[in-house]
């Protein structure tokens, strides 16, 4: 499986059962591409099935309204990754209050195929879910090839659950986050139409099909992708939510995901925004770091979850020396 440090190279060349959609929209006798003509199976690899009737296995439909926070963080994570969200819960999820403003964590997970006989991963899911109240599922299958599918959802639920939020952040479970450093820049954005993140320009499209990456030409045939900011964390104002999922009705849906709402956002007409200032969202840890690094930078991609245990306790430390 390629590195996130090759994701970074592909960029600069990257307790309810409930429906969360439009009834109108399902109505729609207009749905995306029904003129097309049936795909090549061939094809078939590089879209995923979106918009589609996704339901939540489990949902926390209340929350967000009762919280209302001004950030909701949406961790997408495989429901087999335990581990991943007891560090997460112990580190930067654990920030409920920041700058005097309310921030919200929730992880994202669709259905696990894998049982390994021991009461199942679903019901397992259930328990931390009953645990914690941070627990998402739907019922798609939770796979690389259905990330687009698991972020549309994730807008769909903070379209319909989320109506006070001001912000939502997309991060990986394998990702530093300063909250602090996130909520601060937050206070000083755009509250309307506001995207950013790490955004790639000009990215070219990669076409060797050895790769998880590809798409032929005859599945999109420019030679660069519009502006999309990278999957592995951007921040958005909430109004967006609503946009991109109508968007969704025309454009059809890749399966690589961050590229996807990229998409979206140029059919809407709308561009997204550069960090603040170069820095705050990081590809990766650099090899000499000045004695105040954690606490200067948004986002920074890890090897793998387990090192955030020990990346937290540094920036703790820096954030106790007045860094």
């Amino acid at each position: 499986m390629p590195s996130r440090l090759s994701a970074v190279k592909r960029l600069h060349g990257p307790n309810s059962s409930s429906l969360v959609s439009w009834p109108a929209r399902w109505a729609s006798s207009s749905l995306l591409n029904q003129s097309e003509s049936i795909l090549p199976s061939s094809h078939i690899q590089y879209f995923v099935e979106y918009p589609h009737k996704y339901r939540f296995t489990l949902d926390r439909p209340n929350r967000c309204r009762q919280e209302s926070p001004f950030l909701v963080l949406v961790i997408p994570v495989p429901p087999q990754d335990r581990k991943a969200r007891d560090i997460i819960r112990s580190t930067w999820g654990n920030q409920s209050l920041v700058l005097g403003q309310v921030v919200s964590h929730f992880f994202l997970l669709g259905l696990s195929r894998i049982d390994d006989g021991t009461g199942g991963p679903e019901e397992k899911v259930l328990n931390e879910s009953l645990e914690h109240r941070d627990i998402l599922q739907s019922d798609f299958l939770d796979t690389y090839q259905n990330l687009t599918i698991k972020t549309m959802v994730m807008f769909e639920w903070l379209s319909t659950r989320c109506p006070n939020a001001s912000y939502a952040m997309k991060v990986d479970s394998d990702m530093f986050l300063n909250v602090q450093k996130l909520v601060d820049m937050l206070l000083k954005a755009p509250r309307h139409l506001y995207m950013t993140g790490m955004v790639a320009r000009n990215s070219p499209v990669i076409r060797n099909i050895n790769s998880k990456w590809c798409l032929p030409e005859t599945v999109f045939p420019e030679s660069a992708y519009p502006p999309y900011a990278l999957g592995l964390g951007y921040v958005f104002s909430l109004d967006l939510t609503e946009r991109i999922l109508e968007a969704s009705w025309h454009v059809k849906a890749v399966h690589i995901e961050d590229v996807y709402v990229g998409l979206c956002m140029r059919h809407l007409g709308l561009a997204l925004t550069d960090p603040p200032h170069d820095g705050l969202f990081m590809a990766t840890e650099p090899l000499l770091k000045f004695r105040c690094y954690w606490t200067s930078v948004i986002t920074t991609i890890l090897q793998n979850s387990d090192q955030l245990v020990d990346v937290w306790r540094t920036y703790e430390t820096e954030a106790r020396s007045g860094c």
